[in-house]
């Protein structure tokens, strides 16, 4: 039996943003390994579309997203996040605040992973106003009020990422890091909060009622065609964390604020794919069957197969192997994922996605995604499942800001999509 399983928990670190259903799919399936030869066809016709999300659920993912980039095709993306900070240890002791000289206030960002190109990004911290609950449900489209005062000083606020390169802090070299300048106001006031006698740095609950995080975000109005990256943070990492640099009687010394997994945080996704090519297949879905396309966090490639619903009941499906060709160039800065997400549809009407229980691995020498959905074809054929559309993502698709070009089946390039199909009939 094949029990599917919803996009949240195919993969830990790869939730998407589907609503959490069960499926039985090919539970009456006879076993393909106990039948020899079989019939080979790929006559099958293959309509290709793209549909849109509007909801995508973005809080407390394996990382966050920050940066911007032009696509050519798809448009801009935008990025940013929202996140709590926890304290290091409860009441600590500064000792008398006028004998302190801060030295530096910096967010250090663990990288994870990036998309695009290493190019100049101008970025900008704010403090938030409303607190996070990690308890809450964020959206990609989930704003939370923060004040209009940015905390990155004009001088420090240009960084050119180099998520490829390890980073110096005084004698120590450590992981990769983008290391964001603030204002040391903020961490005056926070010192002079802590020696105040107040309760705020007794709990954590307490620090989050003053402090309640930061928004962290970039401004590149004029990005040309092809500029630009979103960068991954590991915000979970011991790394990742915003870190006083002081002195104190000439000692130097250090005080961190920590993100972690008890941290609520969540990335604020902005695509602006108007007049793009993904959406003219959007505005005519006909357009597909010669381009279609996939994108994190909002465009989900999909097909239907109508001559599934003419196979007999009396087959039994050995393979039925999918070939997605995508456009892409080795070395291309907009290189497609290794995997895609498969998901159906329970019946037509329903707008929620079910897993079909396989993933598509990406065929870099033959330029495609290879996907066997022989237990979904198997279900059709036994009339226990309704034939639906298959949807196809990236399988990061709250983690990454990945992309995809599809050939359809009008495709003016070498290769279209495919399926074979080798069975058996009884």
């Amino acid at each position: 039996m094949l029990r599917t399983l919803s996009f949240f928990i195919l993969l830990a670190i790869a939730i998407v943003a589907c609503k959490k259903k069960e499926y039985q799919l090919g539970s009456d399936l006879i076993d393909q390994d106990t039948i020899l030869g079989g019939i080979s066809t790929d006559t099958f016709d293959i309509l290709s579309y793209t549909i849109e999300e509007d909801s995508v659920i973005s809080d407390n993912a394996a990382n966050v997203l920050l940066g911007t980039y032009n696509d050519p095709l798809f448009g801009s993306f935008n990025s940013s996040f929202y996140t709590q900070f926890r304290l290091a240890g409860v009441d600590p002791n500064f000792g008398d605040p006028n004998t302190i000289v801060i030295d530096s206030f910096v967010l250090g960002l663990e990288y994870l992973g990036y998309y695009g190109d290493f190019d100049p990004q101008t970025f900008e911290v704010y403090e938030l106003q409303e607190s996070l609950s990690i308890d809450s449900t964020y959206y990609s489209f989930s704003t939370v009020s923060h004040s209009g005062v940015n905390l990155v000083p004009f001088e420090n606020s240009t960084i050119t990422p180099s998520p490829l390169e390890s980073t110096i802090i005084g004698s120590d070299t450590i992981s990769s890091q983008l290391r964001i300048y603030l204002d040391t106001n903020l961490a005056r006031s926070l010192i002079n909060e802590a020696t105040s006698g107040s309760t705020t740095f007794s709990s954590n609950d307490e620090f989050l009622e003053f402090f309640k995080g930061l928004y962290v975000t970039t401004n590149n109005p004029i990005q040309a065609q092809g500029e630009g990256a979103v960068y991954y943070f590991d915000v979970n990492d011991p790394s990742s964390k915003a870190t006083i640099y002081f002195h104190q009687d000439t000692v130097a010394t250090s005080y961190d604020l920590l993100i972690n997994s008890e941290c609520a945080d969540f990335s604020n996704v902005q695509i602006e794919n108007t007049g793009s090519a993904v959406d003219m297949v959007i505005q005519d879905s006909t357009q597909g069957n010669q381009t279609f396309y996939a994108q994190a966090f909002k465009n989900r490639a999909a097909l239907s197969i109508p001559g599934l619903a003419n196979l007999p009941d009396n087959i039994v499906i050995h393979r039925a192997d999918l070939e997605l060709p995508v456009q892409f160039q080795t070395g291309h800065k907009y290189q497609p994922g290794g995997n895609v997400s498969v998901a159906t549809r329970a019946d037509s009407t329903s707008s929620d996605l079910l897993n079909v229980g396989v993933i598509g691995v990406y065929d870099d020498f033959n330029k495609r995604f290879n996907v066997n959905i022989r237990e979904y074809a198997q279900a059709i054929a036994n009339k226990s499942f309704d034939l639906t559309e298959l949807v196809f993502s990236p399988l990061y698709f709250i983690n990454s800001a990945e992309r995809i070009v599809f050939n359809g089946k009008n495709t003016i390039n070498k290769d279209q999509p495919r399926l074979v199909l080798t069975y058996t009939t009884y």
